[in-house]
């Protein structure tokens, strides 16, 4: 069996240009909110620094991306909040078992923030158009649900099968 995991282990380089692919999206997300927020604050008071009418919504949406996307990175890390109190207490098996079960969960999750999130972009975002930018659909308010849903459907697999792979492969070898 642990022949196996040794060829799976090979897309762990796939793995991190992902994971570095979509912490570098959001930096530079929060390089821009920074940018525009500085901007429009700035110019209210400051009259040869345009304020524009469609800071806010802008700004807005580049947080949505980044909540969700840094989620997706929290699936990585493994820093999500989770009840650990009584890991101590359980046989390490049901601790394990626990796990996939959480990562299962996740993975449901993120199936269904695929789907669900593509079906309001294309449908419901496509229709409408920003208020201060009406040339600009609203895809791309609604966008940033199904791409953390394949971001996190991406780390949720790399985590279920390193629960997997712990259960097979002692430590050490």
């Amino acid at each position: 069996m642990p022949e196996i995991f040794k060829t799976i282990d090979k897309i762990k380089p796939a793995y991190d240009a992902t994971y570095k692919f979509v912490m570098f999206l959001c930096k530079l997300l929060l390089i821009a909110d920074i940018a525009i927020t500085s901007m429009s604050v700035v110019g209210r008071y400051v009259s040869f620094i345009p304020d524009p009418a469609w800071s806010e919504e802008v700004v807005l949406t580049c947080m949505s991306y980044m909540a969700v996307l840094s989620a997706a990175l929290a699936i990585r890390r493994g820093a999500h909040i989770r009840m650990t109190a009584l890991d101590s207490y359980l046989p390490k098996g049901v601790v394990k078992f626990l796990d996939i079960l959480a990562d299962v969960a996740v993975l449901v999750l993120a199936v269904v923030m695929i789907t669900v999130g593509w079906s309001y972009a294309s449908g419901l975002g496509a229709k409408g158009t920003y208020v201060s930018m009406p040339w600009l659909s609203r895809f791309w308010m609604y966008f940033p649900v199904p791409l953390a849903g394949v971001a996190m459907l991406i780390f949720e697999l790399e985590a279920l099968y390193n629960h997997i792979k712990d259960c097979y492969v002692k430590e050490g070898k």
